[in-house]
């Protein structure tokens, strides 16, 4: 890709710097950033963990401070009194056997699917579907719950989900570029302290190891982590 005149000078004045405190960081990675359309503001952070242990692997769900307005069409599996509760809370679609059949045909016109726990023996049938979409409801993402209005609430607020790679590191997206840098600065110290609150009982030393962050089409930025949280 070729690289802007603006863009090469950016890239020659952090020539030989190494770790980027993070609110300076925040607005370099801007200024790498399309005019065309809002980036996202991405976070990689390399854990002190062993990936291939089971117990070491890191998956979550959370909320940040400040979320990106974004219209989403909920799907819920429930049938009787909790069909009833996630209609009135705003589940775009909402059914059992029938929608199970719908979506087994194909027919899956949504971006976020919940369930109650006493469904998931039927939708369990869809994993194949589902799962590589990254739309299967799962109790570690809250989307697998016996409070299905609490659970549309927290889908409908916006949340992402993180988890390990195979390399031990957890991606994440923790904004836009419109955003603020003191939002973003918000976002970023709340996910890294979400990160320190699942540190595995097993894992021994340097938790939060590394720190990069870059917008959707810029490179990677080294932050110092003693900058953030």
């Amino acid at each position: 890709m070729k690289l802007s005149k603006k863009k090469k000078q950016i890239r020659e004045e952090l020539e030989g710097t190494s770790l980027i405190k993070l609110s300076e960081a925040l607005p370099i990675a801007k200024k790498f950033s399309s005019k065309k359309f809002d980036e996202s503001l991405d976070i990689s952070v390399v854990l002190g963990i062993d990936a291939k242990k089971s117990d070491q692997q890191i998956r979550g769900v959370i909320s940040l401070p400040k979320m990106p307005e974004k219209k989403i069409k909920i799907a819920v599996f429930a049938d009787g009194k909790d069909a009833d509760d996630a209609k009135k809370s705003g589940a775009d679609i909402v059914g059992s056997d029938d929608l199970i059949e719908k979506v087994k045909s194909g027919e899956i016109n949504f971006d976020k699917c919940i369930s109650t726990p006493q469904m998931m023996v039927k939708v369990s049938v869809l994993g194949q579907i589902l799962g590589p979409k990254g739309l299967m409801p799962n109790p570690k993402l809250g989307t697998v719950s016996g409070d299905i209005v609490d659970a549309i609430k927290k889908v409908r607020s916006g949340q992402i989900e993180y988890k390990t790679d195979k390399a031990g590191i957890v991606h994440a997206s923790i904004g836009k570029v419109s955003f603020s840098d003191d939002d973003l600065i918000k976002n970023t110290n709340f996910f890294l302290n979400e990160l320190k609150n699942k540190k595995p009982e097993s894992s021994k030393g340097i938790f939060l190891k590394k720190i990069f962050i870059n917008t959707t089409m810029g490179p990677g930025l080294q932050v110092d982590p003693s900058s953030a949280m």
